[in-house]
């Protein structure tokens, strides 16, 4: 049986064709698609979560020399650790220039702006980390001024 000029059928056995979706249920379906993945990602942003992502991506054995990436790595493990509740963009990390290459004294600082809460006349000093940078540890006296133990991680 041949089918009539310009017609085509589907061999048998397969389903047929499902009808083309309307404009309306794409939007729904990509709208339904992007609510949940936004909400995951500003639970994540709200958490740290992207922070500590991109501070374990990003942090490298070689950048225990730059003091620049020490102090944004600082940032991330004293504010998601529990050493403070200072958010990151108010901490201001003081670096002893009188330090020997090998090692570093970072004084970790409140400060207080229009975006800081608190006096601005103010600068309260939390704590101290102590840098051993050809062994790669840190000690701080966070809880004990002036006694120093390893980081909490």
């Amino acid at each position: 049986m041949k089918a009539p000029a310009g017609k085509t059928t589907a061999p048998s056995g397969t389903p047929p064709r499902r009808p083309r979706r309307t404009m309306r249920q794409r939007i729904v379906r990509r709208v339904a698609m992007m609510v949940p993945l936004v909400l995951l990602a500003t639970v994540a942003a709200r958490m740290g979560w992207l922070d500590q992502a991109a501070d374990q991506i990003t942090f490298r054995h070689a950048n225990w020399f730059d003091d620049t990436a020490l102090v944004e790595h600082f940032r991330t493990v004293v504010t998601h650790n529990g050493m403070t509740d200072t958010p990151g963009r108010c901490l201001l990390f003081i670096v002893n220039g009188n330090d020997p290459p090998d090692a570093a004294r970072f004084d970790v600082m409140e400060k207080h702006s229009a975006s800081c809460p608190g006096d601005s006349k103010t600068l309260p000093k939390l704590f101290t980390l102590k840098v051993d940078r050809i062994d790669q540890t840190v000690l701080t006296d966070w809880g004990s001024p002036g006694t120093f133990h390893p980081l909490p991680h």
